[in-house]
């Protein structure tokens, strides 16, 4: 039994192995004659300056790396893109910046509806009258929290069986003259099917997702629970969702939200988006978050903001790079400070920030991630839960 597993299994990886290898040909196809006249100048000279070329040529790093190496060679080509892309992106060394741990718990459908309800939660009271932080009275309770949604307990009426309920984030930061750095480190986990998606993977390109999202002070909520504001119950996969096509929003981008529920009124507001008028003055008063997203799969880097809705892209652009060393995976991220792109914060290093991340772990989708609570980030700045220290 065990010997035709094996075999089975060799012959699933090599069978991936061609598919990925006749992706990459498609990509490389893709790739106009210019750029690729571009490429193999540049290669010739160092893989980081294909990278440039790719950048300047607005192609993906991914792209050029295919170009760049035999496309029947998909190892090589993933090693060659960690390497160019960490070696480009982030040379900063990381081993004499200060690092918090962060735990991300499995939140289940504790919606921002659930949160501000008092039947569903107890917490609701401090912190609409008291303007307490949802960091206030849980940072140290992540752990048993998340177990009881992932289990199935509270708030998950479909868990996966044997999920974890918490990750163990490494986060730092650090900043020059002109950009933030952050790096993120945590334990992969075995795979755990997840028994409602085909082949028992949701996203199956993509292991990992890694999703930063920062806000103002303008932002009503973001102070005090980061990216809670933006998930709603009437989002896909959500208790009132009409049908998966409703994703992130906030509440300044409503004329109302139904946070009760009485009268079996449908909760949230995504039917309630206001003129798209009015959405612009709201854009103008700070009224997003910018949100930054890293696929492991393809590799790719988006910069969008959340607003009426989920726009994954506009923004100025990020740079991470992530590989897996071993069971441990390590996310880098490079993003210039100021912009003057619409939906993207320009940050200031006298200011403080809110601030809160998400991992989609082990091909998960939706609402299956993990999430942090909101912290501060602050710059050259102790007394903050996050301090970009200068380099």
């Amino acid at each position: 039994g065990m010997k035709e597993a094996e075999e089975a299994d060799k012959a699933e990886k090599e069978k991936q192995k061609k598919q990925k290898a006749k992706e990459k040909v498609k990509i490389q196809k893709k790739i106009d004659r210019a750029v690729e006249k571009a490429v193999k100048k540049a290669v010739k000279n160092t893989k980081a300056e294909a990278l440039a070329a790719s950048a300047a040529a607005k192609v993906k790093p991914d792209a050029v790396v295919a170009t760049a190496n035999d496309a029947s060679k998909p190892e090589k080509d993933t090693q060659a893109k960690t390497v160019t892309g960490a070696a480009t992106a982030i040379a900063i060394s990381w081993s004499d910046v200060p690092s918090r741990e962060i735990l991300l718990m499995y939140p289940g459908q504790s919606s921002m509806e659930w949160m501000l309800n008092g039947k569903d939660h107890g917490g609701a009271r401090p912190f609409i009258k008291a303007g307490d932080r949802c960091f206030d009275c849980h940072d140290n309770e992540i752990a048993e929290m998340g177990k009881k949604m992932v289990t199935g307990e509270k708030i998950e009426p479909t868990p996966i069986p044997d999920k974890r309920g918490h990750i163990a984030v490494k986060v730092q930061a650090a900043h020059d003259a002109g950009n933030l750095y952050m790096r993120f480190e945590w334990d992969d986990a075995a795979h755990t099917p997840v028994p409602f998606a085909d082949g028992g993977k949701m996203d199956p390109d993509n292991q990992i997702k890694l999703a930063v999202m920062f806000a103002t002070d303008d932002v009503e909520y973001a102070s005090q629970s980061g990216c809670w504001g933006s998930c709603h119950h009437d989002l896909k996969s959500m208790p009132d969702a009409p049908d998966d096509k409703v994703f992130k929003y906030i509440t300044e981008s409503r004329s109302e939200i139904e946070i009760k529920g009485r009268d079996g009124k449908k909760r949230g507001g995504w039917d309630k988006r206001k003129p798209d008028s009015d959405l612009k003055a709201e854009m103008e008063q700070n009224h997003f978050m910018d949100l930054l997203r890293y696929s492991s799969g393809t590799g790719q880097s988006e910069d969008g903001h959340v607003l009426a809705d989920r726009n994954m892209q506009g923004g100025q652009g990020v740079i991470f790079t992530g590989n897996k060393d071993g069971d441990t995976w390590v996310v880098e991220m490079s993003r210039k400070l100021s912009s003057d792109k619409p939906g993207d914060i320009s940050m200031a290093l006298d200011k403080v920030y809110n601030f809160g991340f998400a991992i989609h772990d082990d091909y998960t989708n939706a609402r299956f991630h993990h999430v942090s609570l909101g912290y501060k980030l602050g710059f050259d700045n102790a007394d903050m839960e996050v301090n970009a220290v200068k380099k």
